[in-house]
């Protein structure tokens, strides 16, 4: 056995060589994998030298006997085996790289870094198109719009309906052009304008005497201006108008309504029980018992949430001034529900001197601009500033007491911006 183990390591020597180059392409080939390359002809013969070495040592760890005509091929066999070996994947990785001092794999690498580096900074030609649109039409250097989501504090709040409140007013917004009031007085022959702000002015103090919920206010007001604008009335009759109109508003808003006695009472007897009964089915009948209408203040409510930041101070001269635009006729025909409700919100930050203005959450939610507003905003200016001098006080004075915060009493704006939206 001793002998046996000598020769191998002597005889193949030189027949081993006609082979080995073959084996060393087939190891360089599997090399190429990691881009070996195979600097001088040195190092590829020192290579084949370790590569026999290998095959030997593994022939005599298996105890394989070696005769003199067949040394060769025993030492072929298991050197295929050790080159079919499954190779790990490491092996690509992990080649000759560092040999090559980094030349293949590791220039590779740093290639498509480069290359995923340089897609990351191309601008696609739809990107570059945008650019130039925006930076030509100035709108690069604006912010984004700042609307405020009015509604995120009420989201736990099952009555605030904040899922589908915006598509309410919208609906609202579509409704109030179908019931928008037209200048009716041309088909009154026995009243006018003056007439209605003495009827209205009386019937906001006997809305404020029983204590009614605002909603009832504007929808009594709105009851009266379509009745008005669909049937002819008399003088005499033109009270009894109102607090019919009021006993059904009531009915509709209020969870204790007031009795009928009450406003046989309220208006010194000037018309008995049956009389008021017959007047309230008459105006339902006209009005088709449509009584689902947006009035101004299903709009103050969003509109002064909207406007933030809203207190107290700013609830109470927003309905100060729409109140006073109730009473005049030529505002309520003019203008629809929702323009009055957010020129009163425009007139009341500018009365209390809120900056800015108009913001763009308003804009948002009221549909309405600053230049939209400025029309009917001067007029309920106006008549803030006559409100204290004018002979019809009923919402003066019922704005001007300490649980209204005294609004009424409150300087009128000056004049108003000209442009103040950011």
């Amino acid at each position: 056995m001793a002998s046996r183990a000598v020769v191998p390591l002597q005889k193949p020597r030189g027949e081993v060589k006609k082979n080995a180059p073959a084996e060393g392409r087939t190891r360089r080939v599997l090399q190429d994998i990691g881009n070996l390359v195979v600097t001088n002809a040195q190092a590829a013969a020192e290579k084949n030298k370790k590569l026999i070495t290998e095959g030997v040592d593994a022939v005599a760890g298996n105890g394989v006997g070696v005769g003199k005509g067949r040394a060769a091929t025993k030492l072929v066999v298991p050197q295929k085996n050790v080159i079919k070996k499954p190779i790990p994947k490491e092996v690509i990785v992990i080649s000759s790289d560092e040999e090559d001092g980094g030349n293949c794999a590791g220039g590779r690498k740093s290639r498509g870094r480069e290359v995923s580096s340089k897609k990351e900074n191309v601008r696609t030609f739809t990107s570059t198109l945008t650019a130039r649109s925006k930076a030509a039409c100035g709108l690069t250097n604006k912010p984004k719009d700042p609307v405020e989501n009015i509604d995120s504090g009420d989201v736990d709040n099952e009555l605030a309906v904040v899922e589908y409140v915006d598509d309410m007013y919208n609906f609202y917004k579509h409704a109030e052009d179908s019931s928008k009031l037209h200048d009716y007085m041309a088909t009154q022959p026995d009243i006018n304008a003056k007439m209605r702000s003495i009827l209205v002015d009386w019937l906001i103090e006997v809305h404020r005497k029983f204590e009614l919920m605002p909603e009832t206010l504007y929808l009594t007001i709105n009851i009266v201006d379509r009745f008005l604008s669909v049937k002819s009335v008399s003088r005499r009759e033109l009270q009894l108008v109102g607090i019919s109109s009021m006993l059904i508003a009531s009915k509709y808003e209020e969870i204790w309504a007031p009795e009928v006695n009450d406003f046989v009472c309220i208006s010194d007897n000037a018309y008995i029980r049956e009389q008021i009964l017959v007047k309230e089915k008459t105006i339902l009948e006209k009005l088709e018992w449509l009584l689902t209408v947006p009035t101004p203040y299903v709009f103050l409510v969003r509109y002064i949430k909207a406007s933030i930041p809203s207190d107290k101070e700013m609830e109470n001269t927003v309905f100060f001034l729409a109140e006073l635009g109730l009473m005049h006729y030529p505002a309520v025909t003019a203008y629809c529900p929702s323009k009055i409700a957010a020129s009163a919100v425009y007139a009341a930050r500018c009365t209390l001197g809120r900056s800015p203005i108009w913001t763009r959450t308003l804009e948002h939610h009221t549909g309405y601009s600053e230049d939209q507003l400025k029309g009917c905003a001067d007029l309920l200016v106006s008549l803030h500033s006559a409100a204290a001098e004018g002979k019809l006080k009923a919402v003066y004075r019922k704005f001007s007491c300490s649980e209204r915060g005294a609004v009424a009493l409150q300087i009128p704006a000056k004049g108003l911006p000209s442009k103040s939206l950011n």
